[in-house]
C-alpha cells in the first residue's frame, strides 16, 4: 500500500512541505479490516484514525430503544474516527465497524496533534479539515435528518454518498435516515 493516495487527498485541503509530509508519514501504518471487524469499539478511548484507502466503514450507536442509529459512512479516500472521544481521550459513544474488507492506513491522533503544533502546513489541513467536515457538511446534514422528509433525506443521501446505495443494504441506509427498510423501500420505488 502506497502513501500516495493518502497524500494526494491531503493536498486537495492544503499544500503540504516536503518536512511535513515526511514528518507525518512516519505515523502512518497500513493495516487491514475484514467485513464486520470493529476498528473503534463503543466504550474504548481511541488512539488513531485512519484513511480508508479501499473498501467501507461505518459509524454507528445503538439507541436506547435497540436500534442501530448510523451516524456516518467511511468509504474511500475519508478519513474514520471517533473525533470527540480522540480529542478528549474519553471513551467512544459509537462503533466504528468495517462494512467490507477494508485496508488503511493509520495514524495515532495524539502524535498527528503533536505535529500540528509544528508544522503550519499541517495546523492548516487541520483547521480545513473540521471546518469542512465538522461544520459545512455536518450542521445542514443534521439539520435536514431532523426537519426534512425522509425523502428529501433520501435524496440528499444520494447526493452526499453517490454510488455507495450499491455497496449498502437497506438496513444501513435505514439506519443512517432513521427510517425502517419498509420505509425506505416504499421511498425507493417512488423515486424509480
Amino acid at each position: 500500500m502506497t502513501h500516495d493516495v493518502f497524500f494526494q487527498k491531503i493536498k486537495t485541503y492544503v499544500e503540504l512541505t516536503p518536512q511535513a509530509e515526511a514528518a507525518w508519514a512516519d505515523l502512518l501504518r497500513e493495516n487491514t479490516y475484514s467485513k464486520g471487524d470493529n476498528f473503534i469499539a463503543e466504550g474504548q478511548t481511541p488512539k488513531k484514525v485512519a484513511f480508508i484507502v479501499k473498501g467501507l466503514m461505518y459509524q454507528y450507536y445503538a439507541a436506547e430503544n435497540g436500534d442501530t442509529v448510523i451516524k456516518y459512512f467511511f468509504p474511500e479516500n475519508r478519513i474514520a474516527g471517533s473525533m470527540t472521544a480522540a480529542l478528549t481521550q474519553s471513551p467512544s459513544n459509537f462503533t466504528i465497524k468495517a462494512l467490507e474488507n477494508t485496508a488503511v492506513l493509520e495514524y495515532n491522533f495524539m502524535e498527528f496533534k503533536k505535529l500540528v503544533t509544528i508544522y503550519p502546513d499541517i495546523a492548516a489541513f487541520y483547521i480545513r479539515y473540521m471546518e469542512q467536515h465538522w461544520i459545512i457538511e455536518k450542521e445542514p446534514y443534521e439539520v435536514s435528518l431532523r426537519y426534512e422528509s425522509a425523502k428529501t433525506n433520501y435524496d440528499n443521501f444520494l447526493r452526499r454518498y453517490p454510488g455507495l446505495v450499491k455497496r449498502l443494504k437497506k438496513q444501513h441506509i435505514a439506519a443512517y435516515l432513521g427510517i425502517t427498510p419498509t420505509q425506505l423501500s416504499r421511498i425507493f420505488f417512488a423515486n424509480k
